[in-house]
């Protein structure tokens, strides 16, 4: 039987089990990438393993994230993120050369190879044939001492691509009718694998689109073949020598094969406040609408722009609408300005922001009060942008193109109407390069000073599990939650690298009484519980969510489902993530109730059945810990760093 792509890379990459989907499985990573946010905590987790060089073929830190310097807490941690880099072997990406994803499918990504980023969205690189995960820092960390990264072998869906995208019609449109398709839930332990003859009508920035807004279905990643398209893209970008021809072989079989035919594909959009949220832009067409921000780490490319200028050549901004465009990378916005477009686009009354996550994140650009904001990029949730009242649709150039024209929300194809013509976008067959922006690391570093601000603490260690949990359900939470929920990103994410302070801002969009709740029973000495729903831990891939709850003495989590980089998330600071036998038990709990596992520590570590007690009501429950064993060496150590120097001693 042949093999499917996904299997021919991670074969080459198994160092423990091997290919068999359900069971678990670690592979060797070649490539790491952080981003400001969440790396200071990767670095400093990574400092604490002793090791004196990063061990990866390539390891490169970017900053990208936190680039609005209100107050010296980003500044320094950039500074400690630069030092630390030089120290110990890492290529430093400085803000304003972009956003990780964008700039490492540029300059970095090579088909065939492994990457792990401290990112959800590092999947961006299966567009160039990678295998590429989002995962938590400490893994990140993990890898970057040489230590292997352990994930559940995937199953692959096949998806075939037929025919071509009509005018007006995105690759957006083709990974949001993905959504609609498997939605957000569901997902976990599979990888998107496509192919088909419409492969071949995507260059690798759109085919990158669509794998990075893979992880909002929840799947470990995406990947797309490394084919002609692919060597064109790397020899435009001074990199011929690093492709390589990757594609399944003719008898392959699948776990399960999904046809998508391009052509009949209409622009699609997310409605409020979910990506799984999908209509026909025509089904929302006449909405008023307030901002429309072009960019992110999924449609900032020089296709995506470059498209959108010729679009607005000649018009102007609607008077109600404030137009904001963040160029993936200096790259592209280099490219786009020697091309004419980045003069149309200021024409037209855009307001041109750095090449950062910045509005994707609500780190910058917030709207006003009850907005519309139309973006381009991979994420609306609940207060994402930074205003909790606002209302955010997920669209594609083309759609964001036309409401920056109308002022509503309208269907791109009738643009016709206007006399605007689709503009005819090729990809350059050599992009301008200037790699100015990247320090590299001194081959043998001597004496080389960390930097440490005031805002840097060592990350807080967790305790072994104990005997017996007992504990008060702190918070229950209904389905969907994500991890923008638990932790917001955004002005506050300035203070990742001072648990303590971050800590103060758990569930805040949620129930902002948390922190003070969970303060109070955990200084009485009890444990703090969560309860939630299905898919708990959706989005990024930001192990605050997991490292703040830890610190605030939560010891479980007892959820329908959760999603899987946060799951590893919890394993690694010590949480166990145990799933209702019975959903049903998940309506007889109410928030403050008591609730008592007793023997959990003995039951993980020998097997058998764990019950739940709640002391409050009088019922029982049953829950289920799926956990392989090292993740029970892990769970009982109380953490991934604790875990480790057991293993060295």
């Amino acid at each position: 039987m042949g093999k499917n792509i996904v299997q021919k890379i991670l074969e080459k990459h198994i160092v423990e089990g091997k290919w068999a989907p359900g069971k678990e499985i670690a592979i060797k990573i070649d490539q790491t990438l952080t981003q400001d946010a969440t790396g200071t905590m990767a670095y400093l987790q990574f400092e604490a393993m002793d090791v004196p060089r990063v061990k990866t073929e390539l390891s490169v830190s970017y900053v990208d994230h936190n680039t609005v310097q209100i107050g010296f807490e980003n500044a320094d941690d950039h500074k400690y993120l630069q030092s630390v880099a030089k120290k110990y072997g890492i290529i430093y990406s400085r803000a304003g050369n972009g956003i990780c994803h964008q700039v490492h499918l540029e300059r970095f990504g090579r088909p065939g190879k492994t990457l792990l980023g401290s990112d959800s969205h590092t999947p961006t690189g299966g567009g160039a044939g990678m295998i590429a995960i989002g995962a938590g820092g400490l893994d990140v960390a993990v890898a970057m001492a040489d230590g292997p990264f352990y994930l559940t072998c995937p199953k692959v869906i096949k998806v075939n691509l037929h025919g071509k995208l009509k005018p007006w019609v995105a690759a957006k449109d083709i990974v949001l009718k993905m959504l609609e398709l498997f939605t957000t839930k569901g997902n976990v332990g599979c990888v998107f694998e496509y192919g088909g003859e419409g492969v071949k009508t995507l260059s690798v920035p759109e085919r990158a689109t669509i794998t990075n807004m893979g992880a909002e279905c929840g799947v470990t990643t995406s990947i797309f073949p490394s084919d002609e398209i692919t060597k064109a893209f790397l020899k435009a970008q001074g990199r011929e020598k690093d492709w390589v021809e990757i594609k399944a072989d003719p008898d392959t079989e699948y776990d399960k094969i999904v046809d998508l035919d391009l052509s009949e594909l209409v622009p699609l959009a997310s409605y409020p406040h979910s990506p799984g949220n999908i209509k026909t832009v025509k089904e929302l067409e006449g909405m008023d609408v307030d901002q429309v921000c072009l960019g992110s780490c999924t449609n900032s490319s020089y296709k995506d722009l470059m498209t959108v200028a010729k679009i607005l050549k000649g018009k102007k901004t609607h008077p109600n609408v404030s137009f904001v465009i963040a160029p993936g990378s200096k790259q592209v916005l280099e490219n786009i300005a020697r091309d004419g477009g980045l003069a149309d686009l200021i024409s037209t009354g855009a307001r041109i922001a750095e090449s950062a996550c910045g509005f994707c994140i609500g780190n910058s650009q917030s709207p006003k009060t009850d907005a519309v904001s139309l973006r381009t990029s991979n994420r609306n949730f609940l207060g994402r942008s930074g205003t909790k009242s606002a209302q955010a649709y997920l669209v594609g150039p083309e759609t964001a193109a036309a409401a920056v024209l109308t002022g509503k929300i309208t269907d791109p194809r009738n643009l016709e109407k206007m006399g605007i013509k689709y503009p005819d976008v090729k990809m350059p067959e050599k992009f301008y390069i200037d790699d100015s922006m990247f320090i590299y690391p001194p081959e043998h570093p001597k004496d080389v000073e960390i930097y440490r601000g005031p805002n840097i603490g060592d990350p807080p260690q967790s305790d072994p599990l104990s005997e017996t949990i007992h504990g008060e359900v702190t918070i229950k939470v209904e389905d969907l939650i994500t991890t923008d929920h638990i932790i917001p990103a955004g002005s506050k994410m300035k203070y990742r690298s001072n648990v303590p302070k971050y800590s103060e801002f758990l569930f805040e969009i949620v129930d902002p009484a948390f922190h003070d709740r969970a303060e109070k029973i955990r200084d009485s000495g009890k444990h703090n519980i969560i309860i939630a729903g299905l898919s708990y831990g959706q989005g990024s891939s930001r192990e605050h969510a997991a490292l703040c709850p830890m610190y605030m003495g939560v010891k479980t989590v007892i959820a329908k489902s959760f999603e899987r980089i946060h799951t590893a998330n919890l394993i690694n600071f010590g949480i166990v993530p145990l799933i209702f036998k019975n959903e049903s038990d998940y309506e007889k709990i109410s928030q403050g109730d008591e609730l008592e596992l007793p023997d959990i520590k003995d039951i993980i570590k020998q097997g058998g059945s764990l019950i739940v007690e709640n002391k409050t009501n009088g019922e029982k429950f049953e829950v289920e810990y799926n956990l392989s064993d090292r993740q029970k060496k892990i769970i009982l150590a109380g953490g991934t760093l604790a875990y480790m120097k057991n293993q060295s001693t």
